[in-house]
């Protein structure tokens, strides 16, 4: 029998040294919520993002408030300047007094590094500053503020740390300032770190690209039921289910006692004091909104503002969880005969098709229509829902002309049964109506008789929208959707919908920002699908 040959101390410190979390339990010390000195050990939450670290170079987390993530970054970044020469090493936050109180944390850790004991073995301070440590070894950390001009600019960094991002000014043009400034070797990293902060930001629009995939940052988010909390929050935790027994006979939290969405956090991982402390944090609040914002269970329910939004956000919320994939091209194109050629490089990029069209259905649409210009513009957009609610297509595009989506609108509206068609008549509505009754012939629109000023009685194709008209259709889409009525399985909508707000006046829209889901056209066209549905007229066999 051989005997395990034993590491001798040099191998055991290089062993160390090369693995942060190794490093942190044996030379790293914080303070605790009792405010004693122990050890770093990392929680559950860190190490999930210390195994991406180690194969991804862009991380991006989203998370609950006090998960730790800022003591795990600044411990890493002393680990980095620790263990490696010449590291640069820089850490960005939104406001003086945040990036004040996250240096003086990293500056505390250092002064905990068990330099007596191990003489020799760390590198010196040689400078020490409000915004700068410099080491013997040559690496250096360096703490800024976030302001309206960019940082990073004229350095090459090794490690970058983006903390609140989401509180950033000019988040889009800061950012891309400190990648050009990242050093291009394969140990560089640039992380940012973050509560949400609604959704007009570039934050929102990054974090959603990464979820997709369509980013290089790798997405890591951290809910309030995560079992880091259990220790972290164990005293709260512990008082809130002592608070919910003095309300129930002294009867603890059970299973039993929860409605569906807490049933649902108890699947997804949350335990019965975390779901005790959750309503009672809930009772001081105004809304459920206001918990999402603070503590969210996912990183769509972070974004949620909360204000004056039209829909009920927990709903829309809800659906956006249970939502549906829609169908791939292949499938498309063997489930559709004759699926139109042109149409095809339209899938997966605005054209969603959640359902095949099936035989003798009834199907109802809302169409609203733009310029097509592209850039920042709305989008022409088309929703359908079948004979019992269930949306079946979705279509958006900004950049589509009026006279192709008038053969987008006949296309698609025959696949599907002739759809009966409820077309916005304001703007550009008005040439597609008329390119779809002339050029296309098609026939099953939606009508309305009107009066003109002398009391004769016309025809008039299309809705015509105004504040009134638009309070009312906004207001029986609202009633099918939270009635259950409907069934939206499209992202782009339901994430309109979270943005969707009633301003001073009364008028209805989506809050302003650059992104796509500023815009409610998509929320347009279902609204007016529902109103194909209400009228409930097909003029055509």
């Amino acid at each position: 029998m051989t005997k395990k040959k034993l590491l001798t101390p040099q191998q055991k410190i290089k062993m160390i040294f090369d693995d942060f979390e190794l490093f942190a339990k044996n030379f790293l010390f914080i303070t605790d919520n009792n405010n004693d000195v122990i050890p770093f050990e990392i929680n559950e939450a860190q190490k999930d993002i210390e195994k991406l670290m180690k194969t991804n170079r862009f991380i991006v987390v989203g998370k609950a408030r006090q998960s730790g993530i800022s003591t795990f970054v600044l411990g890493r970044a002393l680990w980095r300047a620790l263990t490696m020469e010449n590291e640069n090493i820089i850490i960005i936050s939104y406001k003086s007094d945040s990036a004040k109180s996250l240096f003086d944390t990293l500056k505390r850790i250092n002064d905990y590094i068990p330099r007596e004991r191990y003489k020799g073995l760390f590198p010196s301070v040689k400078r020490d500053n409000r915004g700068e440590l410099l080491f013997s070894n040559g690496s250096k950390i360096s703490s800024v503020t976030a302001g309206s001009k960019s940082v990073g600019r004229g350095s090459t960094y090794t490690y970058i740390h983006c903390s609140e991002f989401a509180f950033w000014q000019s988040q889009e043009q800061q950012l891309l300032s400190l990648e050009q400034s990242l050093a291009k070797g394969a140990n560089s990293q640039c992380t940012i770190e973050t509560t949400s902060n609604g959704t007009g930001n570039h934050f929102f629009k990054l974090y959603t690209a990464a979820m997709k995939g369509e980013s290089k940052y790798i997405p890591v988010f951290i809910p309030f039921y995560h079992k880091l909390y259990k220790k972290q929050f164990k005293y709260d935790h512990e008082q809130a289910m002592e608070f919910y027994k003095s309300t129930n006979k002294g009867k603890r939290m059970s299973k039993e006692d929860l409605d569906d969405e807490e049933l649902s956090l108890f699947e997804a991982g949350a335990n019965l004091n975390m779901l005790a402390w959750r309503r009672w944090k809930i009772m001081d609040m105004e809304s459920v909104e206001q918990f999402y914002q603070e503590y969210p269970a996912n990183a769509m329910q972070s974004f949620i503002s909360t204000g004056n939004s039209v829909f009920d956000q927990s709903k829309v919320l809800s659906r956006m969880s249970n939502t549906i994939e829609p169908l791939s091209r292949e499938d498309v194109i063997q489930g559709i005969v004759d699926f139109p050629e042109y149409l095809v490089k339209f899938i997966g990029k605005g054209l969603d098709i959640i359902h095949l069209p099936v035989p003798n259905m009834r199907y109802w649409g809302g169409a609203d229509v733009a310029s097509g210009g592209g850039g920042n513009t709305d989008s022409s957009t088309l929703t359908i829902l079948d004979s019992d609610g269930q949306e079946v297509l979705h279509f958006t595009s900004n950049k589509v002309p009026v006279y192709e989506f008038a053969e987008i609108l006949n296309d698609l509206g025959r696949i599907y049964g002739y759809a009966f068609l409820c077309v916005e008549r304001n703007s550009y509505g008005l040439p597609c109506i008329e390119r779809l009754r002339k050029d296309h012939e098609y026939m099953n629109l939606y009508k309305q008789k009107i009066f003109n000023e002398r009391g004769v009685r016309s025809t008039q194709i299309g809705l015509t929208t105004s504040q009134k008209t638009k309070a009312i259709f906004v207001s029986d889409f609202k009633e099918s959707f939270e009635k259950g009525l409907i069934n939206i399985d499209s992202q782009q909508t339901l994430q309109q919908m979270q943005l969707f707000v009633e301003s001073e006046g009364g008028k209805t829209g989506n809050k302003r920002g650059n992104s796509s889901l500023h815009h409610d056209d998509s929320v347009i066209s279902a609204c007016l699908a529902v109103q194909a549905m209400k009228m409930n007229k097909y003029y055509v066999d």
